[in-house]
């Protein structure tokens, strides 16, 4: 079973990622998967697995979630306290650790990226479909460099521009997920005070509104409008993610992001219910044809 798994993953690897291929995090995802697994069978408390590599639970947590890199004597150690001794059995998972720790296109852009953000650039290049509601700014992959610049300014007033121009390609470089033979699907709904907002400007706004109008011509990219007028709604609690991939191993991951951190739901009772939110918010906004109008209305008067 666990051979089986983990060759099925490394052979689709290259066709999963489209221009990020053999994406680390995918790898460190199905790994801590199948050793969550096989520690769960086992009855093992994390606390327990944890002491057996000199670590924390919460290290044995974050593991299992694929969120930091493996080292091989710990993968090694945690099988044989799982009872995985045959060789041929450990093996491949004790090389999928090594193909995990290899870096990913961002890491050049590291000394910009908090940890936790890194990660889910790693898991958005792994994603085959996104589902997200934004309440605030034009979701990151939809962006308009200019509108890119003026919201990263934001939180970054201080900073230098050549450092400001490496963040807007990072996210630039990012949205290539949209594009080629294995595209992302990219499903968002927004509220109406996004398009209200203008952070750089009309003009700046008016160039945004019109490279929405582009990337929802695209047949994976779907927009919907959440419109004042509806009252209260299914996500009232903020802005989330929610990233699915193509491997069926992988499990649906919620992301939601906050000032200096970010939280990874992994557990389908707590995917699942952000997936009925997402869909409640579909049926409740703009469909993608009338949110299109919208934003065609939208335009002379910026």
């Amino acid at each position: 079973m666990i051979w089986e798994t983990v060759v099925s993953a490394q052979s689709a690897e290259g066709n999963i990622l489209g221009y990020s291929q053999g994406s680390p995090t995918v790898l460190r995802i199905l790994l801590g998967t199948q050793l969550r697994r096989l520690r769960t069978e086992k009855g093992i408390s994390r606390e327990d697995a944890g002491y057996a590599i000199r670590a924390s639970h919460a290290k044995i947590s974050r593991l299992e979630l694929g969120q930091v890199s493996f080292k091989e004597r710990d993968v090694a150690d945690l099988l044989t306290l799982y009872g995985v001794i045959d060789e041929a059995e450990r093996a491949p998972l004790i090389e999928l650790a090594r193909q995990a720790n290899a870096p990913g296109w961002w890491h050049k852009y590291g000394d910009l990226l908090p940890g936790w953000f890194e990660v889910y650039i790693g898991l958005e290049g792994a994603a085959s479909v996104i589902r997200t509601y934004e309440n605030q700014f034009v979701p990151g992959l939809l962006q308009e460099p200019r509108y890119a610049r003026a919201v990263i300014r934001l939180a970054h007033e201080r900073t230098p521009e050549e450092e400001i121009d490496r963040r807007v390609t990072l996210r630039t470089t990012r949205q290539r997920r949209l594009a080629g033979e294995h595209a992302l699907t990219l499903w968002a709904v927004i509220d109406e005070a996004v398009v209200r907002r203008s952070p750089g400007g009309p003009e700046v706004m008016r160039a945004q509104i019109e490279h929405l109008l582009e990337m929802t011509a695209q047949r994976n990219v779907t927009v919907q409008l959440m419109p004042f007028d509806r009252g209260g709604h299914a996500a009232a609690g903020g802005a989330f993610s929610i990233l699915r991939f193509p491997e069926r191993e992988l499990p649906d991951v919620v992301y939601m992001e906050q000032l200096t951190s970010a939280l990874y739901l992994d557990k389908p009772a707590e995917s699942e219910h952000y997936m009925q939110v997402m869909d409640r918010l579909s049926i409740q906004a703009e469909s993608p044809a009338d949110t299109r109008r919208y934003l065609e209305r939208l335009l002379p008067s910026l």
